[in-house]
């Protein structure tokens, strides 16, 4: 469930203040080695929450197209249809919410089910680890077996009788999340090999940071939920929002570390000081390098990374009629 007792007890005000030790935990995951400053974390939650209220936005509109006064998950899937990894991790999210949730339910009715649902970790549990009754056999296991996700656009969905699935079938989105999910998990072994047992605990802490976990109902004020929706949304919208925020961190960050790298590197080839980062100097943190400690993103490095992930290509069309009034520039989902 999205909301748990937690939410009773912490005020608004205290989950706006939450959001700078959330933000700074998910930018340690994405790579960001060294404290940010207040002043990052606002602009990275401002970004958010706008990027948020646009999804509610768009999520609202189509589902008054269908007819419907409530968002459901496949209006937020559709918003995000071209991106197919990400796709795909929301796919691989959501269907393992369900086996953990079966899992839990089985647990409650006295089965003899391992737990899987063993911390995030989607994968955590799955092969049957000790912990439980010991493996899943016969019926148990066909009956929390991961199901696959269609959605109405889908070409299977066209059809009432579908072919049965593969343990070894892997479509062109699966295949982009996976070399995705491969290249962030090499950057991630490279950062975590070697760290000892209290560095990777923080490190594992970290990765369960979230805007919404146990936090539901201040996540609903904080994007003004009764502004941008005729309804209330279910929980698993809820859930959505929060996986779909921390990949809005998660790309940010890595972005604006690229913005960050190609400066120092244009600075050091042409010998010019960053007297901007000299002043953000500060003593080595857990994981900052020991000779001079290094510098966190700077606000104008998440700006620069937001104006890029902004650009749209060019289309290649030509106007030919007369002078057009500028057009208000449209929010790009990130």
């Amino acid at each position: 469930m999205a909301s748990d007792t937690c939410d009773l007890e912490m005020t608004m005000e205290d989950y706006k203040n939450d959001l700078h030790h959330v933000i700074s935990q998910m930018m340690f995951v994405s790579g960001e080695t060294a404290d940010p400053s207040v002043e990052a974390t606002s602009l990275i939650e401002k970004i958010v929450h706008a990027q948020v209220v646009e999804m509610l936005k768009q999520g609202t509109s189509l589902a008054s197209r269908r007819g419907s006064r409530s968002i459901k998950t496949e209006d937020l899937f559709f918003l995000i249809r071209h991106d197919k990894a990400k796709t795909s991790r929301l796919k691989t999210f959501l269907s393992w919410k369900d086996v953990r949730k079966s899992a839990k339910d089985s647990d409650d009715k006295g089965g003899d089910l391992a737990d899987l649902g063993g911390g995030d970790d989607p994968l955590g549990g799955a092969d049957g680890a000790p912990g439980g009754g010991g493996p899943m056999i016969g019926d148990t296991a066909k009956k929390n077996k991961r199901t696959k996700i269609t959605l109405p656009w889908d070409v299977q969905s066209y059809f009432s009788e579908q072919v049965p699935e593969r343990d070894d079938d892997e479509d062109e989105e699966e295949e982009e999340m996976n070399a995705a999910t491969m290249l962030r998990l090499k950057t991630a072994d490279e950062r975590t090999k070697n760290m000892t047992k209290d560095e990777y605990v923080h490190y594992s802490e970290c990765r369960q940071a979230s805007f919404t976990f146990r936090k539901a109902k201040r996540f609903r004020e904080w994007a003004e939920f009764h502004m941008h929706t005729d309804s209330k949304p279910n929980d698993d919208i809820v859930d959505i929002l929060g996986f779909l925020t921390f990949e809005i961190v998660q790309t940010l960050t890595e972005e604006a570390l690229q913005v960050k790298a190609g400066k120092e590197k244009e600075m050091k080839r042409t010998g010019v000081a960053d007297t901007e980062n000299k002043k953000r100097k500060r003593e080595t943190g857990l994981f900052g390098e020991p000779e001079e400690g290094r510098s966190a993103v700077s606000v104008k490095d998440i700006e620069e990374a937001f104006r890029r992930l902004q650009n749209k290509p060019l289309r290649n069309k030509v106007w030919m009629g007369p002078p057009r009034a500028p057009r208000r520039t449209e929010l790009r989902l990130i």
